[in-house]
């Protein structure tokens, strides 16, 4: 992902026009909220030239950030000001459903030729975002060479290596020495602009060692490529997942990697600053599917929101349903204790949280692969372990209160009981549930919270109300 020369600058103070001093960021690098209305207010009154001046130093994250926080229908005017600042560095930054948005008011030409600036997973990134229709008619205005290479990238699966890799890299022989690598590296000008490591290739491109770029600069010229390479590497198949891919990274502290096809060759790399962006997208999704928020993305339309979370509201209210028919069963028993009604929602409210608590620490360690079939049933009787003891102390604590509260020594031991087996029966559901779930082929953090909540507040009313009418409490 290519730099832009202000990258350094971002937070310096800016002088507008009027020679008034204004620090566009705050202590916490977010733009100030009174530089963003002065841009703002700039672009309103028609006076370009001060709003360039101020937003000009930034940063192309910062830009972009701008333009996300102008409302929606300030953007296009807010583009047409900044033309020239608003180039291919902001729009890589910059929130995919606002990219997206100033993307279909400009012109296939122009979009191809903005797309022909960056790197080739950036721009993958902008057109498969694209109707199909659009897409096609930007790939028709680009470069062949930028479209070949684009159009190969499209035909892997979303969110795989293959999408986020750059088609530009380094790669030399392994019969060359290192002056000639360094020749090479400093006469060609069709080279990545940022890399970290020069891949070794053999005659069929596969790669077969690295070169850091310390180690070429520190060795004589007269040293053979293959003397001073690393063997060992870590490679991508061009199909994995991008969250396999981000877990590699992780695993092997990467700061590259190559990317090979199906035959094992050499088609591209990726780097540490695109892992980044996929570890905060790919934990932000997890949460987000776990409370059944879609995207969870305020530029988002209003649209899309409602019809990501509608289903798994609907979705919860099925479930609640079940817990609602067991709640009938004991209708008699209710009406008759009316105490019953009060603690009842102790027991499913306690319970639903200890499984929300298992289920967030087992979805997460799927996620980063320290869950696996080698320790799954370890990692149950772990959390098994843990819902007994807080099982005990929970409801220790609930049938003492209850019977000091109440009177009712009774009554204390009932909800304590049912308490600690509905605690329980939390823990094995939050663990058992993803684990089914993942088993099954389905993303675990998708659906496990309906299933785990269905099961808490069923179990909880079934044991609390059943032990209830089963100790003769109701009169």
């Amino acid at each position: 992902m290519r730099m832009s020369e202000s990258e350094n600058i971002a937070a310096a103070p800016v002088a507008d026009p009027g020679g008034e001093t204004h620090r566009p960021m705050d202590a916490e690098d977010r733009l100030r909220p009174d530089f963003v209305d002065k841009v703002l207010d700039a672009v309103e009154a028609g006076d370009d030239v001060t709003a360039r001046t101020l937003v000009e130093p930034l940063h192309p994250a910062d830009v972009a950030d701008l333009i996300e926080l102008a409302a929606r229908d300030e953007r296009e005017g807010l583009v047409k000001a900044l033309a020239g600042i608003v180039d291919a560095d902001v729009l890589a930054e910059m929130n995919e459903h606002v990219r997206e948005a100033l993307l279909e008011a400009l012109e296939p030409e122009q979009v191809a030729d903005l797309a022909g600036q960056m790197d080739t997973d950036d721009a993958v990134a902008i057109l498969e975002d694209l109707e199909e229709d659009d897409q096609r008619a930007v790939l028709r205005a680009m470069e062949p060479d930028d479209r070949a290479a684009i159009e190969e990238a499209l035909t892997y699966p979303e969110e795989s290596a293959g999408r986020l890799m750059q088609r530009e890299l380094i790669a030399v022989p392994e019969h060359w020495t290192v002056g000639q690598v360094i020749d090479y590296l400093r006469s060609s000008e069709q080279l990545a602009d940022d890399f970290w490591e020069v891949f070794v290739v053999n005659p069929g491109h596969h790669p077969v060692g690295t070169c850091k770029l310390s180690s070429i600069l520190r060795s004589p010229r007269s040293s053979p490529v293959r003397s001073i390479m690393m063997e060992e590497q870590t490679l991508i198949p061009v199909d994995m997942d991008q969250e396999d891919v981000a877990l590699r990274f992780q695993k092997y502290a990467l700061v590259s990697a190559a990317v090979v096809d199906g035959e094992g060759r050499l088609v591209g790399m990726i780097t540490v600053d695109d892992i980044v962006h996929i570890i905060q997208e790919e934990a932000s999704e997890d949460v987000l599917l776990l409370s059944g928020a879609g995207e969870g993305d305020i530029n988002e339309p209003v649209a899309e929101s409602y019809r990501s979370r509608v289903r798994w509201l609907i979705a919860n209210l099925l479930t609640a349903l079940v817990a609602s028919f067991v709640i009938r069963q004991f209708e008699d028993s209710i009406e008759r204790l009316a105490i019953l009604a009060v603690l009842m929602p102790i027991v499913a409210g306690v319970g639903g949280n200890a499984g929300t608590q298992t289920l967030a620490v087992t979805v997460r360690a799927i996620a980063t692969n320290q869950l696996t079939g080698s320790n799954r049933w370890r990692a149950v009787g772990r959390e098994l372990r843990v819902a007994i003891l807080n099982g005990i102390t929970v409801a220790v604590l609930i049938g003492v209160g209850v019977s000091l509260v109440l009177g009712s020594q009774s009554l204390g031991a009932v909800i304590a009981v049912a308490m600690l087996f509905n605690i329980i029966v939390a823990g094995l559901a939050g663990v058992l549930v993803p684990l089914a779930l993942e088993r099954a082929g389905t993303d675990p953090a998708v659906a496990s919270s309906v299933f785990v909540t269905m099961v808490t507040d069923s179990m909880g009313f079934l044991l609390f109300l059943g032990l209830a009418t089963a100790a003769n409490l109701v009169p």
